[in-house]
């Protein structure tokens, strides 16, 4: 089962060869990591998606606070949360299968950003299993090379926050018109 860790952590050089390091050295497998920056100067944010149960993400978290630029650890797995991926996919597209790979991109709400005369470049953004359905369609036309960001998840907001669907958000259709949800009073 895969299980989803963010650590925030001073932002040095060397401290994710560190983080890969521990977590490497304890025999940790790593699905994904994904590291950038935060809104605070000198703050980076870390998603650690690794398999194991919830004894390991308890190892991994211990192993991280050992490093001493890691300010704070959470599993966020069973939390309600938000987790995305990006990936760049680049397909064979001939002229005759050129319309069925752009039906294909239309229905998933990817997005073509490069045509060259034999191959479509499609941007994907999505849960994980999005991306992974999305690779497996394209693969029948000849995936020609793939690039995956690896996940970033947040959790959700608390009580007294909108939830906008994920089209809504990617398209703006409800931008403006988002309004807190009052908790009900009694």
């Amino acid at each position: 089962m895969s299980r989803t860790v963010v650590a925030m952590m001073e932002d040095h050089p060397g401290v994710m060869n560190r983080v890969v390091s521990v977590l490497r050295r304890r025999g940790f497998n790593i699905n994904s990591l994904s590291v950038g920056p935060t809104d605070n100067p000198g703050i980076s944010r870390m998603t650690i998606v690794v398999d194991g149960d919830e004894t390991i993400v308890e190892q991994v978290i211990k192993q991280l606070y050992k490093i001493i630029e890691v300010l704070k650890c959470s599993d966020i797995s069973n939390e309600k949360k938000v987790d995305r991926e990006l990936a760049l996919i680049k397909v064979a597209a001939t002229a005759s299968t050129r319309s069925e790979v752009m039906q294909l991109v239309s229905i998933y709400r990817a997005k073509i950003v490069d045509v060259s005369v034999d191959s479509l470049m499609v941007e994907v953004t999505g849960p994980p299993e999005k991306i992974e359905t999305m690779q497996s369609l394209l693969r029948a036309y000849g995936i020609r090379e793939m690039v995956r960001t690896g996940v970033v998840a947040m959790t959700r907001s608390a009580v007294g926050s909108a939830r906008v669907s994920d089209d809504a958000a990617r398209d703006g259709r409800q931008r403006g018109n988002l309004r807190a949800v009052a908790p009900a009073s009694n």
